[in-house]
């Protein structure tokens, strides 16, 4: 029998625990050690010039939850396009999109002695919800909601990156509205897919394979590749794909991806986007993939078909900033940037739009190989239905 809390009638706390439900899993379970992916990146280093104030991030996804202390008060009124949903967004049935957000801008909150914060903590989050799991799907109004999304996020006049950690059927409707979001001056950020998520391998996965749109790869703490991280002539960067940790929905506790995903690397290179931007908004959105590239740190052969140009790296991407002049940012700690070779051709991502809107079935996958579970499933626990 479920107990009501102190002071607040049943009737009341069954309908907050009905909320809860469909919004969400309520997870407490803490942290049981310190995110790896924030000691390798130490996106803490680039804070003295920036923490991305002023910068909001879209996330379209499964919506973005404003309960967890470390994402109060960082979450806007966003848009829900999941038919039937409504409201603003803040309602995440799988839990996917809050990690995202988490990952992205989460103030610094502490969990059982380990300390937890975004990349960009003082930005901003606005959801755009478009799928409502992870689960794959056949639903042929899922890249015109994703485009609808994409327009709304720079229409809305908030977003000054977009985070896409979803892949889709491309369509010309899609392209037209990451096109338009470029021309914008909006920073479009996509992960590179999951294993299975490319319909042949080697080719590109959209939106990700679109000219303009960062593609991330997943890697491992050793920065090694993620087997189950898409690779191509489209992947552009990489960043922590796997064993990621962020809050959870509802309970204020913790959620768990052990198989991680291209997702969770899409989150963190949108992190230090938007330190980018508010350090410099003058920017343009291919400035800000050059910082991003330029200063990644490179494979031996400066970019391969994993991992692209090399792991991110927040606070040379933000030190070696230079202004939309082209003089150097006035602070000490930049760094000169390389000089790139030429990027890899993407004459195959253009082909493969057509071969795959005349061919393929439509299918939206959200980028998490697994769904989002709870540390106690390495005690046997699982996951309730979400």
């Amino acid at each position: 029998m479920a107990l009501a809390p102190v002071g607040v009638p049943a009737s009341s706390a069954a309908v907050g625990a009905a909320r809860l439900a469909a919004c969400g899993p309520v997870v407490t379970e803490p942290l049981t050690e310190a995110p790896w992916p924030l000691a390798r990146l130490r996106p803490d280093l680039a804070w003295p010039l920036s923490r991305g104030a002023g910068v909001t991030v879209a996330v379209v996804d499964s919506g973005v939850s404003a309960d967890h202390a470390s994402l109060s008060g960082k979450v806007l009124p966003g848009l829900d396009l999941v038919p039937g949903g409504g409201g603003s967004g803040q309602c995440d049935e799988s839990g996917h999109g809050t990690l995202i957000g988490g990952i992205i801008a989460a103030r610094d909150v502490v969990s059982a002695g380990f300390v937890f914060h975004g990349v960009a903590p003082d930005a901003t989050i606005v959801p755009v919800r478009v799928l409502r799991d992870e689960k794959r799907s056949f639903d042929e109004d899922l890249p015109g909601r994703i485009a609808t999304a994409v327009r709304w996020a720079v229409d809305s006049g908030h977003a000054g990156v977009i985070n896409l950690s979803l892949t889709t059927t491309p369509t010309p409707a899609l392209a037209s509205a990451i096109a338009y979001a470029l021309g914008r001056g909006v920073v479009v950020v996509a992960a590179a897919g999951n294993e299975g998520d490319a319909s042949q391998a080697g080719q590109p996965v959209y939106p990700a394979g679109y000219d303009g749109v960062i593609a991330v790869a997943g890697v491992d703490e050793h920065d090694g590749h993620v087997s189950t991280s898409d690779a191509g002539s489209y992947v552009d960067i990489a960043a922590p794909g796997i064993r990621i940790a962020g809050p959870a929905p509802n309970g204020g506790g913790f959620v768990f991806a052990p198989d991680g995903g291209t997702s969770f690397a899409a989150a963190y290179v949108s992190g230090v986007a938007a330190l980018i931007r508010s350090y410099d908004p003058r920017l343009s959105p291919a400035q800000v993939a050059q910082r991003l590239t330029a200063t990644a740190d490179h494979p031996a052969q400066l970019w391969d078909r994993e991992v692209g140009y090399g792991v991110i790296d927040p606070s040379r991407a933000v030190g070696a900033l230079l202004s939309a002049g082209g003089a150097s940012a006035p602070a000490p700690q930049r760094v000169s940037a390389p000089v790139l070779g030429p990027a890899p051709d993407r004459t195959d991502a253009i082909v493969a739009i057509w071969v795959a809107a005349l061919g393929a079935t439509t299918v939206v996958v959200l980028l998490v190989g697994v769904p989002v579970i709870r540390r106690g499933r390495q005690r046997g626990w699982r996951a309730g239905p979400l």
